[in-house]
């Protein structure tokens, strides 16, 4: 159960594209629940916000025909749709600005240590 103040919930930590089913436009299904954890949700819908609007990614966004200019109202969609307030709002941005730095510091890591997912997902 969510903790109505912002407190711990499940989350998924993994909420992209790839890992959402849709049927007839519409997300009915997450998948690949090997990154849940206990969490506070901000972190969970920034890591969603990092991934599917996309804010830190100029290749997916442009293969997906989204240009930069639309990525802050893309992200008021999504803030407007959890219900954020300006409080909340702000929080959002700080937490994506860590996950973003963070995200990235995951990823070499994983390159680094020559995990073959990773190493592929990069120089593809």
């Amino acid at each position: 159960m969510a903790d109505p103040r912002g407190g711990s919930v499940l989350c998924h930590n993994d909420v992209c594209l790839e890992n959402v089913v849709s049927r007839d436009g519409q997300a009915v299904a997450l998948l690949d629940f090997d990154f849940a954890a206990p969490g506070r949700r901000v972190f969970d819908l920034a890591s969603f916000a990092r991934m599917c609007v996309p804010i830190d990614d100029d290749i997916n966004a442009q293969r997906r025909g989204w240009s930069a200019m639309d990525r802050s109202g893309r992200l008021r969609v999504v803030a407007d749709a959890y219900g954020l307030g300006l409080d909340d709002r702000l929080l959002l941005l700080h937490v994506l600005d860590r996950s973003i730095e963070l995200g990235g510091d995951f990823v070499r890591r994983r390159v680094e240590a020559g995990e073959p997912g990773f190493v592929k997902s990069r120089g593809s």
